[in-house]
């Protein structure tokens, strides 16, 4: 049978990808070192567990949902905006959603037309685009060098911007990147997207892994202009150890969350019901767990980032969140004889277990991610085996 046009124009996951193909590997018993997904390597906390298990065990968990989600989860994320974000809202400005990939799928669902633009730093998630492309809209790229922190300035957004730009996509801290926006950087941007009437897509999803000191900003947090030019995507997976969960949730205009909660309930109905009330219990229960996890993936990074740039050819810039290594390899490619930085990892695959990201699928081709989401001896081991790959 003929597929359409549509899923024939999509690109594969290149995260996704790269982890099927270890995951491969590994089956065939080859000793396959994973530093692909984007999640965390702990279990999901025990409190959240059983909040989980005891709407099961009440039945709670056995019906449909209402399409925006649960009337109580939505109050505990108003909460935890009270919290973390510093600032007031209603349950009328939150919709939760089947993670917040799919979130993100519901807004620009939501706000583009066939034709309309979404400015995209790069480099950028993998969904991105393509996700802007399922809708019918026009992914545009302004470009983030390493060489000025992987951000983009508010004169390249002038350059880009035309009567079709509708959306500007935010993420900080980034993935693949783990850079951050500061304060001042976020306030000519905001500025920028009120005077021109560009909606401000924050992904706000790996704010609570900061490290080092850093800090991170929401940018809705900077004015009430900006606030109201701004939709917030964010979720329990990467802070709370629950991708395999899959809640999310938007936070803005009443206008915008009622019309992503239509294209839920056309969708996915609503989200996992016993997800939900685990999600309930991570956004109000006890937080101690979450600082663990955060000071181990800061002790990581620690470790591990000035080793990368030990490797031959690797060049990184330290990372202020999530938990991604995001080093240039052009010289390291040109050392083994490589001018496509994916055909360079399908090498170190190959030549020594060590499973990476291509840079290419983040609108990188210098570039490779590592996760550093797993135990440190792991981390070691990847780094001995990658010199020892370099030199021969």
């Amino acid at each position: 049978m003929q597929l359409s046009n549509l899923v024939n124009q999509l690109e594969e996951s290149v995260t996704l990808a790269a982890s099927a193909r270890a995951k491969a590997l590994k089956a065939e018993g080859r000793d396959i070192l994973m530093l692909t997904i984007g999640e965390p390597d702990f279990k999901t906390p025990e409190n959240i567990a059983n909040a989980a298990k005891a709407a099961i065990d009440a039945g709670k968990s056995s019906f449909y949902t209402q399409a925006s989600g649960l009337p109580e989860l939505k109050h505990a994320v108003v909460d935890y905006f009270k919290t973390f974000y510093g600032y007031a809202i209603t349950p009328s400005e939150v919709v939760v959603t089947a993670g917040a990939k799919f979130a993100l799928y519901a807004l620009f669902a939501s706000v583009l037309n066939s034709g309309d633009e979404v400015i995209i730093p790069t480099p950028y998630w993998v969904s991105y685009a393509d996700q802007i492309k399922m809708v019918g809209g026009v992914p545009v790229f302004a470009v983030g060098s390493q060489a000025s922190d992987f951000k983009v300035t508010v004169s390249q957004l002038n350059e880009l911007k035309t009567n079709k730009t509708r959306v500007l996509v935010l993420n900080s801290p980034s993935n693949p990147t783990g850079m951050i926006y500061t304060a001042e950087e976020l306030t000519e941007i905001g500025k920028w997207a009120v005077a021109n009437d560009v909606l401000i897509l924050a992904d706000d999803i790996y704010g609570r892994l900061v490290y080092n000191g850093n800090k991170f900003t929401p940018i809705s947090t900077l004015s009430e202009a900006i606030k109201n030019q701004t939709i917030i995507i964010n979720g329990v997976s990467k802070t709370y150890a629950m991708t395999g969960w899959r809640i999310g949730f938007a936070v803005g205009d009443p206008d915008i969350i009622k019309a992503m909660s239509k294209i839920i309930s056309q969708t996915t109905s609503n989200a996992s019901a016993v997800a939900q009330y685990a999600a309930i219990e991570a956004l109000t229960g006890d937080q101690t767990t979450i600082e663990t996890m955060r000071q181990a993936f800061e002790e990581r990074l620690n470790t591990i980032f000035p080793l990368i740039n030990e490797i031959p050819g690797f060049e990184a810039i330290k990372p202020q969140g999530a938990f991604y290594l995001f080093p240039k390899v052009s010289k390291a490619m040109e050392m083994k004889g490589f001018s496509d930085v994916t055909a360079f990892c399908d090498d170190i695959l190959e030549e020594t277990g060590v499973a990476l990201v291509t840079g290419a699928g983040f609108g990188a081709n210098e570039n490779i991610r590592l996760s550093y989401a797993t135990d440190i001896e792991t981390l070691f081991e990847a780094v001995n085996r990658l010199k020892a790959y370099m030199a021969k």
